[in-house]
């Protein structure tokens, strides 16, 4: 099956910083027991709340590409000083306490020894794979940061990106334009709030007022739950039809004009990237297989900057 399948992958060429010696097999001696651990966590976090595996992949990501895969968006504000997790694209992160539970168990376990980088990027595989997406061996041995500064947020790719702007933020951290079709696949799982594609179905341009490539119909529902002077703070819409399983969805509803974000239907304006996009929408074991490959090189990218293992992933030592 598709969603069992585990991707071995010769990684070295893509670190972006050697100063990280990282290996799948990092913990095997210190910690042998960290993945089941963290696996075991993320499982219970999603019975309890089925938007956690959604969450955990989304602050992965978010954490990579700002300062490298170092943790820096768990670390909680000091004081005047506000840290990543409380700039504007982030606030809508949750289920930070899955990772601080792993943290906590870990830390019994094996006191000093797992990063929270580390626990992070595990959790994130863990919540694909458990999804019914794909598995990957991934590469362990990232040190925390210690800065964590909430404008350095706005570095992020936006939901309004063009396709330029997409290519730019991705090249910027070493990923191709395969890693950015592949990537965003991550958008078959979660929920949008309104404010996320609200520039597309109201006044859209001087001759459009909902974005002429969405589906009329679709469109029109999202209008509804979304109109223009939305005051539902919680109003929004899910990501694709089946928002808590990892599936090719995503890809089959963009070329029907039914995805939500301007950065989704950017995929489709190069003949390059919308040759990815029908390859995933034809075939999930293709999309599985290029996610597995692009997450362990987006989880590789580092700025050098983690120098510690934190005790506490929301605070320095």
């Amino acid at each position: 099956m598709a969603s069992l399948i585990t991707i071995t992958l010769i990684i070295s060429s893509i670190f972006m910083s050697s100063s990280n010696s990282m290996s799948v097999d990092y913990y095997k001696q210190t910690c042998p027991e960290a993945e089941p651990v963290i696996s075991k966590i993320v499982h219970k976090g999603m019975i309890n709340d089925k938007t956690v595996p959604a969450a955990l992949l989304r602050m992965h990501f978010h954490d990579c590409f700002i300062r490298g895969c170092d943790a820096s968006v768990l670390l909680n504000s000091s004081g005047k000083e506000k840290a990543e997790k409380d700039g504007a694209p982030n606030i809508s992160l949750h289920a930070f306490y899955v990772i601080d539970n792993a943290k906590e168990e870990l830390e019994r376990m094996c006191p000093g020894v797992v990063s929270c980088a580390d626990i992070l990027a595990l959790a994130a595989r863990d919540a694909v794979a458990l999804s019914g997406g794909p598995t990957w061996d991934v590469p362990k041995g990232r040190k925390d940061g210690r800065i964590s500064k909430a404008n350095d947020s706005l570095q992020l790719p936006f939901p309004t990106f063009n396709i330029s702007q997409l290519h730019q933020s991705f090249s910027k951290r070493g990923l191709s334009w395969e890693d950015l079709v592949a990537l965003s696949g991550g958008h078959t799982l979660g929920f949008s709030h309104c404010s996320s594609f609200q520039n597309r179905i109201h006044n859209f341009d001087s001759l459009n007022d909902v974005d002429p490539t969405m589906s009329p119909a679709f469109a029109g529902a999202l209008k509804r739950t979304c109109p223009m002077h939305n005051k539902v703070r919680s109003a929004g819409a899910n990501m694709d039809s089946s928002p808590t399983v990892f599936d090719n969805a995503y890809y089959k509803l963009l070329i029907q004009g039914k995805s939500l974000f301007s950065s989704d239907q950017a995929l489709l304006t190069t003949s390059k990237t919308k040759g990815l996009v029908r390859n995933y929408a034809a075939s999930q074991e293709h999309f599985f297989e290029a996610f597995a490959k692009s997450m362990i090189k987006m989880s590789s990218i580092s700025s050098g900057g983690g120098t510690e293992i934190r005790l506490n992933c929301r605070v320095v030592n």
